[in-house]
Order: C-alpha cells, then structure tokens, then sequence
C-alpha cells in the first residue's frame, strides 16, 4: 500500500489508474479505524479494482467546542488496518495543502442540511461539503463509499453530486454494530464503561420503535414518546433530537411507512454525542 501525501502526487496516480482502464473506489475517513471503517474498504475493493482511503481529520466540520484537538488518532494503526483489507492507497494530506493560505471558497447544500445534526452543528455540513468536494477533485474516484450511519451526511452527498455534476457514484454501507449493538464509532474511544452501558440506549430505542411498528403503530407522537422514555431511562443521557422522517428529503412525518427513518442524537455523559438510525419498516428500495 502506498501512502501519498501530496495532492498532486494522488491525482497522478488516479490519472494512471484510468489510463490502463481501472476504477478507482474512494474510501474517506478521519481516521482512527474501526470494523465499519474496514467494512466500507471491503465494498469498495469488491466493486472497483483499486481502492484509496483518505485520512484527513478536517478542521472545518467542527465547531467551536467541538473535539477537533481530542478527536482519537493512532496513524500507524491505521495504516496497518488499510493495508491489511486491500487498500492500494492511504492518501493523507496535510491541512496546509487541503486549505491553503487565502483560500475562500466553500460548498454547502441549503434544505437537506437544516435538519437533525445541521441544526445543533451550524457549519458543519458545508465543512463536510466543501471537504468532500475536494477530494473527490482530487482523488478522481468511479465510487465513493459512506456508511449509512451518518445518515443524513450520505443524503447530502448524494444531492451535492447530482447538482455539481460530479461524476462520482455514492455507494451506502449499512451500520455495522457491536456484538451488543452499539453502532461502531470513533468516538466510542471516549466511553467508559458506564456511558457505554447508556450510549445502548440508542440502538435499543431503534429496535424498541421497530418492534412497535411491526405491531401496528404508526403515530410518530406516540413513538416518540416510547424512545425518550427508554433514552432517559439510562443514566447520564441528554437528546439532541428524536427525528423520523422521509429517507430523501429528510423531512419530519407524522405517520410512519416504508419511506421513513428514526434518527436519534444523544450526548452520553455530557460530552460524548452519538448518532443512531434505522428504517422503521422494510424499505421500499435499496438506496444505493
């Protein structure tokens, strides 16, 4: 696996990829891996013939008092990870040449970004956006692969390419979970045992509304009264939200079917913030 650093240096060596006829599938990360992170890696490998995975932790998707100083990084485990599943590159760049000096140009998507996470981390989707938008400039992948857990993130994606052009086909990977099922995280290196056992609180509402809608419930109201029930139920939990809403346009509802999905924020211990989602029914169509 080689390891690129400078932009121009990746950009000529997807260019040579495309000369011989290989697809290029791109993997980007903030680092410090875990099974999804390698799982998104698997996908990309078994639907392209060469595999970049970016490590860049981005500065401008973070807000003020946000973890951006303390977010979890350990390079040569990470390195060792990607090598290990198949990647042909770990392209991590330096933040003076992702944003070099002077450089005032942004992308944001308006509508999709006003809900759920874009409504407590203003700024944070257009540092995702504009991120996003450079890498696959310079990266110049076939297929972009992004985990279903950061939900509204792969909506925002998508429209982001099929307004702007980009050339780029977005693949889902669904959540993958520990054995107790836990959605996988790199913030979950910040839990101790305690917030650990309140941070299942959220898969464990999922799975409660789930099980109600399987037995006929469909009132939002009265689902939503079960999951903050169950959330504040565990110790040390404060929600952010409790959405459900349509799968594309991230719109709330009032009556639950097979378009809607239940996404939850919630802060473990006053520090740890941690999102969930699920379809609350069998979704009417694969959205890769």
């Amino acid at each position: 696996m080689e390891i690129i650093r400078d932009p121009a240096e990746m950009t000529a060596w997807s260019k040579k990829q495309h000369v011989v006829g290989d697809t290029i599938g791109f993997v980007p990360t903030m680092g410090f891996f875990h099974e999804g992170h390698l799982g998104l890696m698997r996908l990309a490998g078994q639907r392209s013939d060469r595999v970049v995975v970016s490590l860049f932790v981005n500065p401008t998707q973070f807000g003020p008092g946000e973890d951006l100083s303390s977010y979890p990084r350990d390079f040569e485990r990470d390195q060792e990870l990607a090598d290990k599943v198949g990647a042909d590159v770990l392209f991590v760049p330096e933040t003076e040449a992702m944003y070099p000096k002077g450089a005032q140009t942004t992308v944001s998507v308006r509508g999709l970004t006003e809900h759920l996470c874009g409504a407590d981390r203003p700024g944070h989707f257009a540092g995702v956006t504009t991120v996003v938008s450079k890498l696959f400039n310079i990266v110049c992948p076939d297929e972009a692969v992004f985990g279903q857990k950061d939900f509204q993130q792969l909506v925002v994606i998508r429209r982001m390419c099929t307004d702007l052009n980009f050339p780029v086909h977005i693949v889902a990977h669904p959540i993958v979970r520990e054995d107790d099922g836990l959605a996988m995280s790199s913030r979950n290196a910040y839990l101790d045992a305690s917030m650990r056992e309140s941070a299942l609180s959220l898969s464990k509402s999922i799975a409660l509304a789930q099980k109600k809608v399987a037995a006929g419930e469909r009132d939002v109201d009265t689902l939503a009264a079960a999951v903050r029930m169950l959330i504040d139920s565990y110790s040390g939990t404060t929600i952010d939200y409790i959405s459900f809403f349509n799968q594309s346009t991230l719109e709330p509802v009032s009556h639950i079917d097979e378009t809607t999905v239940l996404a939850l924020a919630v802060k473990i211990g006053g520090k740890v913030r941690l999102i969930d989602n699920g379809y609350l029914m069998e979704p009417l169509q694969n959205q890769d």
